[in-house]
């Protein structure tokens, strides 16, 4: 729920005890995690106040309370610019609102600071320059995060995967921040202390100089060119040269090749994160703001093609890709369906089923011809029976029959070696059927409340 100026004003006087304002207006800040107002009070000072919507955004909060006070005094002398001083706080539930002194200068809009003169592009480019350069000690004794560059690539792609599953992202920036996330030649530079939320709502600036720096909640040891992303996101290249000229001759430590590379990636990949946060808020005009920002960005990249942001050129496109605007699985892994059903994922094929039919395969069997003689018996009739004969005459028939009938066996077992599949005598044989197979299936403008001490 959205708090009002003149509500932030009186929860800062339950935070700072005697603080009367008399003036009060509205601050930019990001809308989706916090409510600001600046305020004025009778002795002509200005506060600023910073009530977070959210425990996460109460969280960063305290987080930034803890990094104001590991700025030594000795550290705050060397930087060209003031840092805020937490004035008092007031927890209401589990959310914790901070009241910070006044700080000289005010915000600027991106359009304004890159109209400015080479002077203040000398004063943003020293004032990144001092901040990269701040002790690394500064972040680990306060057990603030801290990324080698391998583990900051793989936190962008764990951020790529989520920001796919949303199935909002056009597969053209898909594909060409995967591209860039994964070209490890991209991602070689020296670490060093990041401000991690710097962009024009948290520098003040007064006569084309940087008097503060606010917004110290992200602070971290991990990749420079994150505090660049909302300079080049500008598209103002000269302003952005001279920016980079400047800090380029102020850092103790070389800036990498591709620094502009990666900040033009983090000024694009924002946009995912900004409508992942409205997803987990729940909050339909975010949703609908960052997918129209995305649309857009997705329309000048195939257009224009875009500000370069790999080292290796992006391959094209193969035939079956995704369509424009349709997310595939995640990141860095082997397309899958998205249903579990194959036929829900794949063209219709029409199948005709053939039908499993048990029919016995015929077998020429051919019978061995036997030929027999038959035995004239006297008084015998051919067609009908036989008397059987007696005597000698018995036994003579008797041994011709047995001769008869042993070389028609011969005759028979010869035929049988000779044909490759014989039959079996006996009138039990019978042509044995295969088996069947079975077949397969398988930023607010910021209105300042001017006030001149008396």
């Amino acid at each position: 729920m959205r708090r009002e100026p003149i509500e932030l004003a009186a929860v800062a006087t339950a935070a700072v005890p005697g603080l009367s304002p008399t003036a009060v207006s509205s601050a930019p800040d990001d809308p989706a995690d916090f409510d600001s107002a600046l305020l004025l009070d009778a002795e002509g000072k200005r506060w600023r106040v910073r009530s977070p919507r959210h425990a996460e955004a109460s969280t960063r909060l305290e987080t930034e309370f803890l990094v104001l006070r590991a700025f030594a005094p000795a550290i705050r002398a060397e930087l060209p610019f003031l840092m805020p001083t937490v004035a008092g706080t007031v927890r209401q539930q589990d959310l914790t609102t901070f009241v910070y002194s006044h700080l000289q200068g005010t915000t600027r809009t991106v359009e304004e600071l890159t109209a400015g003169p080479q002077e203040l592009a000398k004063e943003i480019g020293t004032a990144l320059a001092a901040i990269h350069d701040l002790p690394r000690a500064l972040v680990s004794n306060a057990d603030l995060p801290s990324y080698t560059p391998n583990e900051f690539r793989q936190r962008r792609l764990n951020e790529l995967d989520m920001a796919a599953t949303t199935g909002k992202i056009p597969a053209l920036l898909l594909r060409r921040w995967e591209h860039a996330m994964e070209d490890v030649s991209l991602w070689r530079f020296n670490p060093c202390v990041v401000h991690g939320d710097l962009h024009e709502d948290n520098l003040l600036v007064e006569d084309h100089r940087v008097t503060a720096v606010t917004g110290w909640t992200d602070l971290r040891i991990g990749d420079p060119a994150d505090d660049l992303a909302w300079l080049v996101a500008s598209n103002e290249h000269e302003f952005v040269d001279a920016v980079v000229k400047h800090y380029t001759a102020k850092r103790r430590d070389a800036p990498d090749n591709h620094l502009l590379r990666r900040a033009a990636l983090s000024a694009e990949f924002a946009l995912a994160q900004y409508l992942v946060k409205g997803i987990a808020a729940a909050d339909a005009d975010m949703i609908a703001e960052a997918e129209g920002m995305l649309s857009t960005l997705a329309d000048d990249i195939a257009e224009y093609g875009g500000q370069p942001i790999s080292v290796e050129p992006l391959p094209p496109a193969k035939p079956d890709s995704p369509p424009s605007g349709q997310a595939p699985a995640a990141p860095g892994l082997v397309d899958a369906p998205a249903a579990t059903d194959i036929s829900e994922a794949m063209p219709a094929v029409h199948v005709t089923p053939i039908p499993v039919q048990v029919t016995p395969i015929p077998v020429d069997v051919t019978p061995v011809p036997v030929e027999v003689t038959p035995i004239p018996a006297d008084g015998g009739n051919a067609g009908g029976t036989t008397d059987q004969p007696s005597g000698q005459d018995a036994s003579d028939n008797a041994r011709e029959d047995d001769a008869a009938l042993d070389d028609a066996a011969e005759d028979a077992g010869a035929s049988d070696s000779a044909q490759s599949t014989g039959a079996e005598d006996g009138p039990h044989d019978e042509a044995q059927a295969p088996k069947p197979s079975g077949a397969d299936t398988s930023t607010v403008a910021l209105t300042v409340v001017d006030a001149k001490t008396t």
